[in-house]
């Protein structure tokens, strides 16, 4: 093609990818009309005419309204402006797509009924401030006469979700489940019931202490963090780096009863750690035949909830290394 040729209407559609149809509507709407009419009253169109077609195809095809067509077309708006705001309808129309993949999801995993699609519909299109007052409600009611150390409770609190502006399918899905459990006065009960068994007889009232508590949750956490990085770096228990993390960290222990790190300490922990899966199995034995509310159905899975909406790795402690951490304090050598 050059820039004086003139090609048929036939001759524009092809070249454009457009129908001759097409291009005779937008000719006839104003918007692309032909460069010439030959002697026979025919419409020719020049390259400059046919790449405007292929540009209106283009922004069609995006589903762009045919007026922010025209206003591009007659210089009303950057083609940059124009991509943008449009950019930004389909990233809205994409979220919305997202949001009734999870209802629909959601709905047929539990055989869902009409009234249940509408509360889905409901719970993912609530604003951030009916979220945050959803799970406020659903801490309100939980707390309530629960007997437990001074600002626990506030601690728990502070674990929330946070849908992201942008969520995945799977976020969404979470944030259903749990939107609908925390309305859910059964499951508020049963949390209520196991944070109470759990965390309120006198033995517990040390562990959920804040010194105690600010060290699970800061300072201890940072140390395990670090003996867990020199784990997945594939040191061994007894390298340089897995031996001073597990020292910091059984120092940090014992400091916060205020003893020094003996060798009996230093076992006592060790064991500890190499015990705790079958503790926990035991536990779940004892915990299933019981029963009563358990730590999976309530706190536990509103934790593994909150998780999986924040993006955040699961507090399960099914991925922790328990032996190889046991055999890296085991390994110590406590100070003299």
């Amino acid at each position: 093609m050059n820039d004086h040729e003139l090609y048929s209407i036939g001759d524009a559609a092809r070249r454009s990818g457009l129908s001759v149809s097409a291009v005779r509507f937008y000719a006839d709407a104003g918007l692309i009309e032909p460069t010439h009419l030959n002697g026979s009253g025919h419409r020719m169109y020049d390259i400059h005419a046919i790449a405007r077609l292929e540009l209106v195809r283009t922004l069609r095809d995006l589903d762009t309204a045919l007026d922010d067509v025209r206003r591009l077309i007659e210089g009303g708006v950057t083609l940059h402006d124009l991509l943008t705001t449009h950019l930004e309808v389909v990233e809205r129309q994409e979220r919305t797509l997202r949001a009734k993949r999870a209802v629909l999801r959601t709905l047929i995993k539990q055989g869902g009924t009409t009234a249940q699609a509408d509360l889905m519909h409901k719970l993912v299109s609530m604003t951030d401030e009916e979220r945050e007052q959803a799970v406020d409600d659903f801490w309100n009611d939980v707390s309530e006469g629960l007997d437990v150390a001074e600002g626990f409770v506030d601690r728990l609190r502070a674990n929330r979700p946070v849908l992201p502006s942008d969520p995945t399918a799977a976020q969404l899905e979470a944030w259903i489940e749990l939107a609908d459990l925390v309305s859910d006065q059964a499951f508020r009960d049963a949390v209520r019931t196991y944070l109470r068994d759990t965390y309120s007889t006198p033995e517990a009232r040390t562990v959920t202490s804040e010194p105690f508590q600010d060290f699970v949750h800061v300072t201890g956490a940072s140390l395990m963090e670090e003996l867990l990085a020199a784990h997945r770096a594939g040191e061994p228990p007894r390298s340089p780096w897995a031996q001073h993390a597990a020292t910091r960290f059984l120092e940090a222990v014992t400091a916060l009863s205020g003893r020094p790190l003996t060798a009996e300490a230093r076992d006592r922990m060790a064991d500890g750690y190499r015990q705790i899966p079958e503790i926990v199995r035991r536990m779940a034995e004892e915990d299933a035949a019981s029963g009563g509310p358990v730590y999976d159905d309530t706190h536990g899975r509103y934790l593994a909830l909150v998780a999986r909406i924040n993006g955040t790795p699961s507090a399960d402690g099914h991925d922790i290394p328990y032996t190889w951490i046991a055999d890296a304090m085991g390994a110590v050598e406590p100070t003299p």
